[in-house]
C-alpha cells in the first residue's frame, strides 16, 4: 500500500533521479575534477588562480529549464575549452568518455572569471515529464520535485567523502521577467564567494555567508526521516 501511494503521488521521482545522478555520474567524475584542473593549470596558470574554484559548478534551475548551449543562455558566458577527459568501461560501453567544459564568465566590470560549469542533467527529465501526457506531471509537481531533487542531492553529496570540496551546487529561481545576464550574475556571485573564502582561509579568518544566498533553508524543503520522501511545501516560496 505504501508503494502504491508513493507511486501515485510521484514521491519517488526526484529522490531516484538524485541518487542515480550521484551514483551513475557525480561519484565517478567529481573525484577526478581537481586533477583535471591541475593538468589544465600547468599550461594555463593564470586562468584558474583561485583554487577554491577548482570544482564542478552544477546549475539547478528550479524551473527545470535547461539550455544545451550555455552561450545561448547568456552572452556573458563563453566556452573556453574542455578539461582532460576520463575514459572508463561502463555498463557494456568500452571507453566511455566523461569530460567537463571550462567557461569564461564576464562580470559587470568586464573581467573574466573561469570555471567548469554545467547543468544537472536529470532536470531535463523532470521538464520532459511535465510536457508528456503519459507522465501526467503538472508544473506545480515539477517545481516540488525540483526542490526535492536539490535537497536530496545536497544531502547525498554532504555525506560523500569522495566528492568533498569538488562541487558547488547553484540552485536558483529565475526571475519572472527575463533578464539578459541573470545566469552569469548568479554564477559570478558564487565564484566571488569562493574567491573570498580562499582569501579568508589564507588569512585565517572565518567567513560568514550572507543571507542573500539561495540555500536549502530558503527553499523551504522537507525531507522525510523515513525511507520514503514526503510531499514538499510550496507556500512561501
Amino acid at each position: 500500500e505504501m508503494s502504491e501511494m508513493s507511486e501515485r503521488s510521484k514521491q519517488h521521482v526526484a529522490y531516484g533521479l538524485a541518487w542515480s545522478y550521484y551514483v551513475g555520474y557525480l561519484k565517478i567524475v567529481l573525484p577526478r575534477v581537481k586533477k583535471s584542473m591541475e593538468e589544465f593549470c600547468r599550461t594555463n596558470p593564470n586562468l584558474l588562480a583561485c583554487r577554491k574554484t577548482w570544482k564542478l559548478h552544477i546549475l539547478i534551475p528550479l524551473s527545470c529549464d535547461v539550455y544545451d548551449d550555455l552561450e545561448k543562455a547568456d552572452s556573458n558566458i563563453q566556452y573556453v575549452t574542455d578539461l582532460t577527459e576520463t575514459t572508463l568501461a561502463r555498463a557494456g560501453t568500452k571507453k566511455r568518455v566523461y569530460k567537463h567544459s571550462l567557461y569564461a564568465i564576464r562580470d559587470e566590470e568586464n573581467q573574466l572569471w573561469h570555471c567548469a560549469v554545467e547543468y544537472a542533467t536529470p532536470l531535463q527529465s523532470l521538464y520532459a515529464m511535465s510536457q508528456d501526457e503519459c507522465a501526467a506531471f503538472s508544473r506545480e509537481e515539477r517545481l516540488e520535485q525540483a526542490k526535492l531533487f536539490y535537497r536530496t542531492l545536497e544531502e547525498i553529496l554532504k555525506g560523500s567523502k569522495e566528492c568533498a570540496d569538488a562541487y558547488r551546487l547553484i540552485a536558483y529561481e529565475e526571475p519572472e521577467e527575463a533578464e539578459t545576464h541573470f545566469l552569469s550574475r548568479e554564477i559570478m556571485w558564487h565564484l566571488q564567494q569562493e574567491h573570498r573564502e580562499e582569501i579568508a582561509l589564507l588569512e585565517g579568518n572565518h567567513l560568514h555567508t550572507p543571507s542573500m544566498v539561495l540555500d536549502s533553508a530558503e527553499l523551504n524543503l522537507q525531507i522525510s526521516v523515513s525511507d520514503l520522501p514526503q510531499p514538499l511545501r510550496t507556500d512561501g516560496f
